[in-house]
């Protein structure tokens, strides 16, 4: 009886992102921002009152949460572990079959794959080349499992991310997240948000359009010396050579 009840409850789960447009909703979500309806309704080509329908359906499932100001309701991805399940689902999903008709429509997903916020924390190219230059400056630690080392401790205080406030959120401390455009892991969790967060704050990204960023010109070689890469591999994307894979 147990067995089947769980069983429900996990096809209920699977049900509410089983539908385009409210997958769609939780993918737009993911940059970490409260929306408005009707700015879904609009980002989905669906009417309001097909939009707040199936809104309503994603709160009452525990996928999102709602806020209203006046007349107006908003909506956000209810935690980061829901932002970290609709990425690893999205990890998973295969690659759409047809590609971008439009130039714009290929820039802006080649901006995304170079470098995009997953709900908090740097995901993308960029994400992955900070994931694996941590791993190789002995910032992180992967031979037990993912872990910040006593010298990446010191080294992140001198970047100014001090780790015991993040020790004592209520979120891992790091963890690895599948990147949907790159399909190897990016790192999430407290330590992700928190360099995310650094490096907007010192200028070295800066936000783009929706969940894009972009390496600003003076963030380029202070990333490529902080990571010890070569500033080369933090080029943006070619705008005439067609999209990235996603």
């Amino acid at each position: 009886m147990t067995t089947r009840t769980d069983g429900r409850a996990l096809a209920g789960l699977a049900a509410l992102l089983a539908d385009p447009t409210r997958a769609g909703f939780c993918l737009a979500l993911l940059d970490g921002r409260a929306w408005t309806a009707g700015e879904l309704a609009r980002s989905a080509g669906v009417a309001p009152s097909t939009a707040s329908d199936h809104l309503t359906r994603l709160v009452r499932g525990g996928l999102l949460v709602e806020e209203r100001q006046g007349r107006h309701r908003y909506v956000r991805l209810a935690d980061p572990s829901v932002a970290q399940l609709v990425e690893d689902l999205a990890g998973r999903a295969p690659a759409p079959a047809t590609p971008p008709r439009t130039l714009r429509a290929a820039s802006a997903q080649a901006s995304l794959a170079y470098a995009r916020t997953c709900y908090d924390h740097l995901a993308g190219r960029l994400g992955v080349l900070v994931h694996d230059a941590l791993l190789a400056r002995g910032v992180l630690d992967s031979s037990g499992g993912l872990a910040v080392t006593p010298a990446g401790i010191a080294w992140l205080a001198d970047l100014g991310v001090p780790v015991a406030p993040l020790r004592a959120a209520r979120r891992p401390l790091v963890r690895d997240c599948l990147d949907w455009t790159e399909r190897r892991p990016h790192l999430a969790g407290a330590l992700g948000a928190a360099l995310c967060r650094r490096f907007l704050d010192l200028g070295w990204t800066a936000r783009g359009t929706g969940r894009a960023l972009r390496v600003t010109p003076a963030g380029r070689p202070a990333l490529a010396e902080a990571l010890a890469l070569d500033p080369a591999a933090l080029a943006p994307p070619a705008r005439d050579t067609g999209p990235a894979r996603a």
